[in-house]
C-alpha cells in the first residue's frame, strides 16, 4: 500500500479526482451532494486497498456522534501490522471533537493508513475541506448530474467501461426513460450490460424499459414534434390512461422544443454547436433535421402553447388532460409537410 499511503504530490489546485479514477491516499475526501457517486468512488478506494492489503482492518466512524480521541486509536499501528481503512460518513454534519481530532490528523497521517472522508454538502467543516484540498490529498467532487449531456456521457462511459457497445440512440433513450435518478439509471446500464448482446440497440432498451412513464412521455413528444397527429395524441391518451403524470409528459415536449430552438438559433458545424450548447453532435444533428420542418412562427407557437400547458398541468387549469392535449395538436400542426 504504498503508493497509497504517500502525501499526493500534486498542487493543490490539481488534487482534484473523479468517482472512476480516485487512488487510495493517506486522506481521500469525497465530497458533494449525490449520493451514488459518493458511494462508488468509496467502493472504488475500498476495493483498490483490499486489493493491495487483503488483510486490511477496515473501521467506520460517524462524525455527527463522534467520541474525542476515537480517530486517533483508530489509526494508530497495529500490532500485528495490518494496513488501516478508516471510512467516516456524515463529514457535513460533525461536531467540534472530530472537526479537533482530524485537523490534527490530516497535519501528521499515519504511514499505514487510508482515511476516507465523506461529506455531504454544505458550509460545515470547511477548515477541514480546506486542509484536505490544501494538503494535496484527493478529492473528488461528487455533482448531481442534471445536464441531459452529463447522463449521456454517464452512461457511454459505464458502457465502456463494461466492454459492451450501445448505439447512440439507444444511449438517448435510456437516459428518458430513467434518467431522472443516477442509481436507477446505473442500474439499468448494469442490466444491459449484463443481459444484452454485443451491441445495445434502441430496440433493446424499448424492450427493458419503453413501459416506463419517462419513456412514453418522449414517444409521445416525438410524434407530435414529427407532425403525426393522430399517433401523438393516442399514444398520450395510452399513458394517460394508464396512470402517466400529466407533468413529465409536458416536460418532454419542452424539452424537445427547447432543443430544436437553441440549435435552430447556432450557426457552425453540428460540432461547434455541440461543444457551444453543452450537447452531444449527435443530438445537434438530429435537432438540425427537425428544424427543417419547422417556421419560426410554428415553434414560436409551440412554446407559447407547451409554457401554457406547463402552468396549467402544475395547478392553474381543473383539466389538466386537455392542456395536454391542446399543446400536443398545436406542436403537430405546426411542423411543415405534415
Amino acid at each position: 500500500m504504498a503508493a497509497a499511503q504517500k502525501r499526493a504530490t500534486r498542487s493543490p489546485a490539481s488534487n482534484a479526482a473523479t468517482w472512476r479514477d480516485v487512488t487510495p491516499a493517506a486522506v481521500v475526501l469525497v465530497s458533494g451532494p449525490e449520493e451514488y457517486l459518493g458511494i462508488r468512488a468509496m467502493d472504488r478506494v475500498r476495493a483498490q486497498v483490499r486489493a493491495a492489503a487483503p488483510d486490511v482492518e477496515v473501521s467506520r466512524i460517524n462524525a455527527a456522534a463522534y467520541e474525542p480521541g476515537t480517530l486517533l486509536m483508530q489509526v494508530s499501528p497495529s500490532l500485528f501490522g495490518e494496513s488501516k481503512l478508516i471510512e467516516v460518513e456524515a463529514v457535513e454534519a460533525m461536531n467540534d471533537a472530530f472537526l479537533a481530532d482530524a485537523l490534527r490528523y490530516v497535519e501528521h497521517t499515519e504511514p499505514d493508513a487510508v482515511l476516507v472522508l465523506r461529506h455531504g454538502g454544505g458550509v460545515r467543516g470547511k477548515k477541514l475541506l480546506d486542509a484536505v484540498k490544501k494538503g494535496g490529498w484527493p478529492v473528488v467532487d461528487c455533482q448531481p448530474l442534471k445536464k441531459d449531456a452529463d447522463k449521456v456521457a454517464f452512461v457511454a462511459a459505464e458502457f465502456k467501461a463494461g466492454g459492451r457497445r450501445i448505439e447512440q440512440d439507444a444511449v438517448q433513450a435510456l437516459v428518458n426513460a430513467v434518467g431522472a435518478n443516477l442509481s436507477e439509471l446505473a442500474a439499468a446500464c448494469s442490466q444491459l450490460i449484463a443481459d444484452a448482446g454485443t451491441t445495445v440497440t434502441l430496440e433493446v432498451v424499448d424492450r427493458y424499459y419503453g413501459g416506463r412513464i419517462e419513456a412514453t412521455a418522449f414517444k409521445v413528444a416525438d410524434a407530435a414534434m414529427a407532425g403525426n397527429a393522430p399517433l401523438a395524441l393516442s399514444t398520450l391518451r395510452h399513458a394517460l390512461a394508464t396512470g402517466a403524470d400529466p407533468v413529465p409528459l409536458v416536460a418532454a415536449l419542452a424539452a424537445k422544443l427547447r432543443t430544436v430552438a437553441r440549435v435552430a438559433g447556432a450557426s457552425g458545424s453540428s460540432a461547434q454547436i455541440a461543444a457551444e450548447l453543452g450537447m452531444q453532435p449527435w443530438l445537434v444533428e438530429q435537432a438540425q433535421r427537425d428544424v427543417r420542418r419547422w417556421t419560426p412562427e410554428g415553434l414560436v407557437r409551440s412554446i407559447q402553447a407547451t409554457a401554457e400547458a406547463d402552468a396549467q398541468v402544475k395547478g392553474l387549469s381543473r383539466d389538466p388532460v386537455y392542456a395536454v392535449e391542446h399543446a400536443v395538436t398545436v406542436i403537430a400542426m405546426s411542423v411543415q409537410g405534415r
